[in-house]
Formats: C-alpha cells, structure tokens, sequence
C-alpha cells in the first residue's frame, strides 16, 4: 500500500467518524424532543458506513498487485426503527388524552459508549495519518542525501 493511499485511507475514515459524531450529538440533543416538523417525536440517527473500494480490486490481478480497501464512506443517516417510549406526564403539552407522552427512543448511556468508540476510532486514525506523514518524510530526507 502507498503512502498516499495510507493518508486516503485515514482521511475518509476521519470524514466518516466526524460525521457519526455529529449524529451522536444530535441524538444527545434531541433526546426528549416531542414534537418535529411533523408532528412526531425525534427519531434517533445512525450512520451508514461502506467500504470504498479501489477500482484494482475488481480483478484478481489488482489484488495481487497492491490493491485493496480504499477507506470508508458514508453511504447515509438512516432512522432507528424503534419505537418511541411512552412516558405518563399528563402536565406536558404534547401528552395525549391519557396523559402520555412519546419520547424519542434515545438511551444516554448508548449514545455516550457509541460516541467514545468513535472518538476513539477518530485518535487511532490521527495517529495512523500521522505515522504515514513521517514515513513520508523520512523517505524525503533519505532522497535528499
């Protein structure tokens, strides 16, 4: 694998788990939202990742020859299919005639461990984009003597 396709790889995985943190966040923000545009509760968000593939692995040949896995992209946001939770508030002015409300379908705690492992991922690709940015400069300074 190049060094410049090393970087391509980090680079779209960084774009893609920046993404997914924004997400994160605004399921965070919008955990007790009631009411939407359209009338419903807030639907948590997730984030659809696929590989990016480099046009040499269509044949076997390219895969021999250096090709392989060229990153990440995201392919969308798509909404979680559970439903919303059903909360007695009968105060609340979107509850119904029996006094619930419908939350979004939002846990803290999984958005939180979700977020961490994104961070987490975001740090490890930091880092990998950063060791390939060196070995490019050493292999500089090495053309230069």
């Amino acid at each position: 694998m190049s060094f410049f396709r090393t970087i391509q790889v980090s680079a779209s995985a960084l774009t893609a788990e920046r993404m997914r943190m924004d997400v994160i966040a605004s399921n965070l923000a919008n955990a007790n939202t009631t009411r939407t545009a359209d009338g419903s509760p807030y639907r948590r968000r997730v984030v659809l990742f696929a590989p990016l593939v480099n046009q040499m692995t269509a044949s076997v040949e390219g895969a021999v020859a250096g090709g392989g896995p060229g990153g990440v992209v995201v392919t969308g946001i798509a909404e979680d299919p559970t439903p919303p939770r059903r909360v007695y508030q009968p105060g609340h002015p979107d509850a119904d005639a029996q006094g619930y409300v419908m939350l979004p379908a939002i846990n803290p705690v999984t958005e939180m461990v979700d977020l961490m492992a994104s961070s987490r991922a975001y740090e490890a690709n930091v880092t990998a984009l950063n060791v390939a940015k060196q070995l490019v400069l050493k292999a500089l300074e090495i053309g230069r003597r």
